[in-house]
């Protein structure tokens, strides 16, 4: 009987944890509302010139929308360079297409036939468009985004300079078609607002860093302070480890949500969807400590309640509600609650990132999903396992093409 106390009070402590997340939620929501265009803004009286640059491995499905959305901005002073990182299918003529197309010399194509040695590819692929920049702005965009907006690049940079911002990371909207990715995206983006929550990550004082490499916008004042592209030859996670330097450097790093302003389909089936989040969470977490910890924050918070609820509602059953006693009843009902709590904090968590509240239900489902991600992870950080990505197997700031 008083084991059963215990344990009901342990679940009782779980559904508290989601109870004080509404207020956190709310908290948030009020404090930092997501970035938008603003259609009643006046343009900048002297807009810095901004270089945008993509860089695009064996994207032919991807990279005419999004090179074609980023020409469609209005920003009035911005140039757009593409580096074609040694594509093996139809990007380098679609580039060349849509080079072809240009009369104004906005757009810029770079071809990259082999890597640099010590270099992983996207790194690589930037240096090499920094080389040809011109802007006093640099604006980094994914080769699978899509803008969604012709003002998300005035709407960025009008942020950065109202808010003295030396480094913007504007989060997107993911786009989600199948089973797999509405049911695991949500559970691994919510691991990763644990760990690097906007409040944390835009406080000076603070020490948690983040970028999405999707679409980040710093100085190129910043960009040097941090050493560039350089300082991050051989990280799979640039992003994060560029954010981590802006705050060693004293820079202003901040994070903002998006909203209508561009949108990225980051991983197609669930093949795709564990390989991608597996590096990233050995890429962004990198110790056992964090994998650990992150695995444990998903059994307490996720599996428990609803693996108490299973076994008591079956105790129940089998002797019955009245001859089950007490106990049973206790871990029931807190159970129910933590598992309520839960629901109804996530139909708000998903709302936020324009995701179907009846979504809310598989969450369970993708957290002990994302768990094997995670374990995964860990495997691979013990072995010091190579990680292959587009085609290349990168280990410690070495590669070798992929068989």
């Amino acid at each position: 009987m008083v084991g059963l106390l215990i344990w009901a009070g342990l679940v009782l402590l779980v559904a508290g944890i989601w109870g004080s997340r509404h207020w956190e939620v709310s908290r948030a929501q009020r404090e930092l509302p997501p970035l938008s265009e603003d259609p009643q803004a006046e343009p900048l009286a002297q807009p810095p010139r901004v270089s945008v640059l993509i860089a695009a491995k064996d994207e032919e499905a991807n990279i005419e929308a999004a090179v074609r959305t980023m020409l469609g901005q209005d920003y009035p002073n911005f140039e757009l360079i593409v580096v074609n990182d040694r594509s093996t299918d139809r990007t380098a003529g679609i580039l060349e297409s849509l080079r072809s197309e240009q009369s104004n010399g906005r757009l810029r194509v770079l071809h990259i036939d082999q890597l640099a040695e010590g270099w992983f590819g996207k790194n690589n692929a930037m240096r090499e468009g920094l080389a040809q920049s011109r802007g006093e702005w640099l604006c980094f965009a994914d080769a699978d985004c899509r803008q969604t907006s012709s003002r998300s690049l005035s709407t960025a940079v009008r942020y950065a300079l109202d808010h003295r911002v030396d480094f913007l990371s504007v989060l997107p909207q993911f786009e989600m078609h199948g089973i797999w990715e509405r049911i695991i995206q949500p559970v691994c983006g919510a691991v990763m607002v644990f760990w690097f929550h906007p409040k944390r990550v835009n406080d000076p004082a603070n020490a948690a860093a983040y970028a999405n490499g999707a679409f980040m916008l710093m100085s190129r004042r910043c960009y040097k302070a941090i050493g560039g592209h350089e300082a991050v030859r051989s990280q799979v996670n640039e992003d994060m480890h560029m954010a981590r330097l802006a705050k060693e450097n004293g820079q202003r790093l901040f994070v903002i949500q998006s909203d209508g302003l561009y949108k990225v389909r980051m991983y197609d089936g669930f093949r795709q969807t564990w390989r991608g989040w597996s590096r990233i969470f050995y890429g962004c977490f990198g110790t056992f400590r964090r994998l650990r910890i992150s695995m444990g924050m998903l059994m307490v918070t996720n599996v428990f309640p609803y693996a108490s609820l299973l076994i008591s509602l079956v105790m129940l059953a089998v002797r019955g509600w009245p001859g089950a006693g007490l106990g049973w009843q206790c871990v029931a009902g807190a159970s129910a609650l933590a598992v309520v709590l839960q629901q109804s904090l996530l139909m708000r968590f998903y709302r936020l990132c324009r995701v179907n509240p009846a979504w809310a239900p598989t969450f369970i489902v993708g957290a002990v999903i994302c768990i094997g991600m995670l374990l995964a992870a860990m495997f691979k950080l013990r072995a010091n396992a190579a990680t292959t990505w587009r085609g290349t197997t990168y280990r410690h700031g070495q590669f070798a093409q992929a068989k």
